[in-house]
């Protein structure tokens, strides 16, 4: 396994670049720098065509999964962040699947780069659409309006304002077609000038995404193919609404600070998305040479609750041997989630949570699989899990 150095900060003499650099550009950068936690990874090309380059390096082809995955159904998502402050997990680079649940870890970890990798391509699209949002909208407000299609209010000050605040708007403004049309097709030409190659049926895939965002609203709900959405999941309100173990909110959208993070990081093509099989041939590897390319390590890698379905397919043992590819260090953790189905509650289950998040270090997780049978899914995710509380 890999060790990683410190990233080292720069000086600068304000006698030395007094007159070749102007107070503004010096703020701006200071601004930059502050968010992102570090120096850049990289740095995006004007037309963003580098990161379509790198997201076809990383990616293998894709798969299926029974579920288009448009919001997470995981309520306790936000229970490991206060253990994560505690241990020191940030910066480096952060690998999540998934939709937008990974921007609340990004937000509180603040990577250098993030990588989200997901085995449908509709994944890779849905992370395009939420790039083209956060360079367009200029605050929280403005990136629900343009998601939802409501207008943006009128009224100053919402920078300042909360996640109940905005939920509100959003709930009380009635929607506005045309306006949603006119941004979607603004989006639209955005997405594609990001040089992914789009198919005739990919521009299908976000047309159906975007429409499904704007009739069910901050209602909106996980759901399988074939079935109808299941009460037990949360809505997207829900999720926004959730807290960590000390009760305070902290999805991206609660701090104006989370979301000019996470801006910053889309304009400089530092979330690249990715298609993958966490326990197929090529991405992970892939992933894992860029990474020590960039001398970074991982800090977190959010795998939700795929794990159950390696284990259950015998592919687990692959997952093992592609994670040893990732450079990390003690401090590198894997963010899981547990389903909390009947007789079968995790130990660290929490009343009122249907899933239950979990924490491990990465170490851990492969001594678990050295040790013996990494498909027991059942000890993987109980004998190295860290205590939360």
């Amino acid at each position: 396994m890999n060790s990683i150095v410190t990233p080292v900060g720069c000086r600068m003499s304000g006698a030395r670049f007094r007159f070749a650099v102007s107070s503004s550009l010096i703020a701006a950068l200071f601004f930059a720098v502050s968010l992102i936690g570090g120096p850049a990874v990289g740095s995006a090309s004007k037309d963003h065509k580098s990161l379509a380059a790198l997201s076809a390096r990383l990616s293998e082809p894709g798969g299926f999964f029974d579920s288009d995955n448009l919001i997470s159904n995981e309520t306790s998502y936000e229970h490991v962040l206060g253990k994560m402050r505690e241990m020191g997990v940030s910066g480096g680079v952060y690998i999540g699947v998934g939709p937008d649940q990974n921007f609340t870890y990004i937000a509180k970890i603040r990577p250098r780069l993030v990588i989200i990798i997901d085995i449908r391509r509709d994944n890779l699209l849905q992370q395009l659409l939420f790039k083209s949002l956060f360079m367009q909208a200029h605050n929280r407000i403005e990136f629900l309006c343009l998601f939802f299609g409501r207008p943006v209010p009128k009224t100053k000050g919402w920078e300042q304002r909360g996640i109940n605040d905005l939920i509100d708007y959003i709930d009380n403004t009635p929607p506005d077609q045309k306006l949603f049309d006119r941004t979607r097709a603004e989006l639209m030409r955005s997405i594609q000038g990001y040089g992914f190659g789009l198919t005739q049926a990919d521009v299908d895939t976000l047309t159906k995404i975007q429409k499904a965002f704007f009739a069910s609203g901050l209602d909106i709900r996980y759901s399988s193919h074939y079935k109808p959405p299941r009460s037990i999941y949360p809505t997207l309100r829900d999720l926004l609404l959730q807290q960590d173990l000390s009760n305070n909110v902290q999805n991206y959208l609660n701090s104006e600070e989370d979301f000019r993070l996470l801006k910053k990081l889309e304009e400089q093509d530092l979330i690249v998305p990715v298609v993958g099989d966490l326990s197929g041939p090529q991405a992970l590897k892939a992933i894992g040479r860029y990474i020590a390319e960039q001398k970074e390590h991982v800090s977190a890698f959010y795998v939700s609750n795929i794990e159950f379905y390696l284990s259950r397919q015998g592919t687990m043992d692959k997952f093992a041997e592609n994670i040893k590819s990732l450079p990390i260090d003690d401090n590198s953790v894997i963010i899981r989630s547990y389903f909390n189905y009947s007789a079968q509650a995790h130990p660290q289950a929490i009343g009122g949570h249907f899933s239950t998040q979990l924490l491990e270090r990465i170490h851990d997780l492969l001594r678990f699989c050295a040790e013996g049978d990494c498909s027991n899914y059942t000890d993987l995710v109980t004998k190295y899990s860290i205590p939360l509380q």
